[in-house]
C-alpha cells in the first residue's frame, strides 16, 4: 500500500507539471489564433464536452478499468500537448485544446479513484491534504519555470515540455499498478446521482462552495494573466515569479489543514479561508501600481484562502463517499469544467458593461462572499 501510494504521488505530481504550465498560458496562447471574444467560447465548448463524456466515466471504468483508462487518457493528452507545440492554424490548434482539456479532466477523476483507494484504513482529511501538497509543489516548481522558457523559446516550448512530462505519467500507468484491483463500481443513473446531492444537504452544499472555488480558478487562470500582462505591462518572466510565489500556500498549508481537519472538522478552517478570499480578491482593483512586490503579496493572500477553503473541501467530500463511488466522483469532478462554462458565460456580459477590466475583480470578490455565507451553514463531519 505504501509503495502504492509513492507511485501515485509520483504520477500526480509529473501529471501536475504540464498542466500548471500550461493553465495560465492557456488563454494568451490561443489569442494567437482566434479573437479573445472566442478563447472564452472555446473553453466554454471543452467544457460542455467534457461534462458529456464524464457523465460516462462509470462505463468507461467498468469496460476499461481505471489504470487502462488513465492510460489511454495520458497518451491523449500526450499528443494533444504535442500538437499545440508543433501546430501552425486553428485546424490543429482548436481540436487539440479541446482533447487536452478533456482528456486533463478525465485524469484528475481517474487519480482521484487510486487515491482514493490507497487511503484506506487512514486519516482521509491528512493523506487527501498531503497529496494536494504534492501537485501543489508541481504548480509552484511550473511556475518558476514558465517564464525563462516562454523568454526562450515562446509559448510552443511550454507545450513541448508539458508533452515530455506527460510521456513519463504514460511510462508509469504502462509499468505500474497491473495488480491494481478496481473497486465495484456502483451503477447509478445520472438523476439518481443529482437527486443524491440534493437530498443530501451537506453535499450539496460542499458542491456548491467546490463550485465557487472552481469559478475562482477559472476566473483567475483567463483574466488574470491578460490583466497582468496588457494592462498592468508586467512581463512573463515577472508574471512566473509572481505566480511562483502565489501557490506557495498550496504547498504549506494543504497538508497540516488537513491533518488539523481530522481533529477540529473543515468548516472553521473554511469558513477563515473565504473570509481572507473575498476581501482579498475584492482588493485588487484597487491596486494601480505595476510594482511586482505589491501584486505578490495581493495574490498570495487570495490564494492563502483558496488553499484553506480547497483542502477543506476536498477533505469534506471524500470523507463522505468511497472509492467505489464513481458516479458521484465524476459528478464532483465535472465542478472545474462546470465552472469553466460558467465563468467565461458570466464575463463576457460583465466585460460588455463594466467600464474597466479590473471590476471584474469586484464581481469575482462578491461572489465569493456567498461560499462564505454557506460555509456558515455546512455541518461538520465527524
Amino acid at each position: 500500500m505504501k509503495h502504492n501510494r509513492k507511485i501515485i504521488y509520483l504520477a500526480g505530481f509529473l501529471f501536475s507539471i504540464p498542466i500548471a504550465l500550461t493553465s495560465y498560458i492557456n488563454s494568451s496562447f490561443l489569442e494567437g489564433y482566434i479573437n479573445a471574444y472566442y478563447v472564452s467560447i472555446l473553453y466554454v465548448l471543452s467544457s460542455v464536452l467534457t461534462i458529456i463524456g464524464m457523465l460516462q466515466m462509470e462505463k468507461i471504468l467498468l469496460r476499461l478499468g481505471n489504470r487502462r483508462a488513465t492510460l489511454w487518457f495520458s497518451i491523449i493528452l500526450f499528443f494533444s500537448l504535442l500538437l499545440l507545440a508543433i501546430g501552425t492554424n486553428q485546424l490543429i490548434i482548436i481540436p487539440a485544446f479541446v482533447l487536452y482539456w478533456i482528456s486533463a479532466s478525465f485524469i484528475i477523476a481517474t487519480l482521484d479513484i487510486f487515491v482514493e483507494d490507497f487511503s484506506k484504513n487512514s486519516a482521509i482529511g491528512r493523506f487527501r491534504g498531503f497529496y494536494l501538497s504534492i501537485i501543489n509543489v508541481a504548480w509552484v516548481l511550473a511556475q518558476m519555470l514558465s517564464g525563462s522558457i516562454i523568454a526562450k523559446s515562446s509559448f510552443q516550448g511550454i507545450y513541448l515540455i508539458s508533452a515530455m512530462f506527460m510521456l513519463l505519467v504514460v511510462l508509469i500507468f504502462v509499468f505500474f499498478f497491473h495488480n491494481f484491483i478496481d473497486p465495484k463500481y456502483k451503477r447509478v443513473s445520472i438523476a439518481k446521482t443529482i437527486r443524491l446531492f440534493i437530498r443530501n444537504r451537506n453535499i450539496s452544499k460542499i458542491y456548491f462552495i467546490d463550485l465557487i472555488i472552481k469559478f475562482f480558478y477559472a476566473w483567475m487562470v483567463i483574466y488574470t494573466p491578460i490583466y497582468l500582462n496588457e494592462y498592468l505591462g508586467f512581463s512573463w518572466g515577472q508574471i512566473g515569479f509572481i505566480f511562483t510565489i502565489m501557490l506557495v500556500p498550496f504547498v504549506v498549508l494543504s497538508f497540516p489543514l488537513g491533518k488539523l481537519s481530522d481533529k477540529i472538522g473543515e468548516k472553521k478552517i473554511m469558513i477563515t479561508g473565504f473570509l481572507i478570499m473575498s476581501l482579498s480578491t475584492l482588493a485588487i482593483p484597487l491596486i494601480t501600481q505595476s510594482k511586482v512586490w505589491l501584486w505578490v503579496l495581493i495574490l498570495l493572500c487570495t490564494r492563502i484562502g483558496a488553499a484553506a477553503a480547497e483542502a477543506m473541501a476536498e477533505s469534506y467530500f471524500f470523507k463522505v463517499i468511497s472509492e467505489e463511488d464513481a458516479d458521484e466522483i465524476s459528478f464532483f469532478r465535472n465542478i472545474s469544467p462546470v465552472a469553466y462554462i460558467i465563468a467565461p458565460l458570466l464575463a463576457i456580459p460583465v466585460l460588455f458593461f463594466i467600464p474597466s477590466f479590473k471590476y471584474l475583480f469586484f464581481v469575482l470578490g462578491a461572489i465569493l462572499l456567498s461560499a462564505f455565507f454557506l460555509s456558515l451553514r455546512l455541518k461538520d463531519v465527524k
